[in-house]
């Protein structure tokens, strides 16, 4: 398929009344782990693993063209199988950011980091100009940052700014909007009243509803972010004190092709 192809393919799995669980990966390789599950059907990077994978803070510490590049590979090792991209806080320019990773991406999380909302409209507005602009109908999750990093303002002011922010970057063109943080069943709720059924992407934090509750509250997507990572870390992590301790690598380890 094209790119214009998958990225429909990837809107159509948005909008769907399933939710759609996307695994975050972070290089070719563990793309080609994910991708060769049968019920994989799209593949999310992680711009925090990413950074991690090349010893970089996140928070766009690592060059562009670096972090771009492993897109390209993951996209590479996926096939067939859209790709959603990292793009942090857009680096600097959004919209010719979004441009170069439409080599390989189809669609990508872009953060508002809490600026001034007229300035985080212009930067949904400059991405999905930029889809457009390819042939490509860029699948945007629009991020807000309003929950995560609410510090110590009132829960209601957090969510009603949440709101607020998730209208506008609808009406703007995106796809969805993302609100990380550890959502509990009500926050949910509210979000999804206030934004419409398929419009709310969440991270599957630990205390998050499960996937089975997040379909039914009408949650488009959920991704795992840096977690996934995390997970295969720790599993080296183990084996290596498995070994220090005299055992060897665990049993039913599998081979990857």
């Amino acid at each position: 398929m094209d790119s214009a192809q998958k990225a429909a393919v990837l809107r159509q799995l948005h909008t769907a009344p399933e939710l759609l669980g996307m695994i975050n990966v972070w290089d070719a390789v563990s793309a080609s782990v994910v991708a060769a599950e049968p019920r994989t059907r799209v593949l999310a990077t992680a711009g925090h693993s990413i950074a991690a994978t090349f010893g970089y803070g996140d928070g766009e510490q690592i060059p562009l063209d670096l972090a771009l590049g492993m897109v390209a590979r993951v996209a590479a090792a996926a096939g067939d199988l859209p790709v959603s991209a990292d793009l942090d806080g857009g680096f600097g320019g959004a919209g010719p950011v979004a441009c170069k990773a439409i080599a390989g991406a189809v669609g990508a999380n872009v953060e508002d980091q809490l600026r001034p909302l007229a300035e985080s409209v212009a930067v949904v507005e400059a991405v999905v100009a930029a889809g457009r602009a390819e042939g490509v109908p860029f699948v945007l999750n629009a991020r807000i940052d309003a929950l995560a990093e609410g510090g110590d303002r009132p829960h209601d002011l957090v969510l009603a700014d949440a709101v607020e922010r998730g209208r506008a970057y609808l009406a703007a063109g995106a796809t969805t909007v993302f609100v990380p943080g550890a959502l509990d069943d009500e926050t949910v709720q509210a979000l999804v009243a206030a934004l419409g059924p398929q419009k709310l992407s969440v991270i599957g934090f630990p205390g998050v509803p499960d996937k089975r509750r997040l379909a039914e509250l009408g949650v488009a997507r959920t991704t795992y972010g840096p977690l996934t990572q995390r997970v295969a870390l720790t599993a080296l992590q183990d084996a290596a004190r498995g070994t220090y301790a005299g055992g060897g690598i665990p049993e039913g380890t599998r081979p990857l092709n």
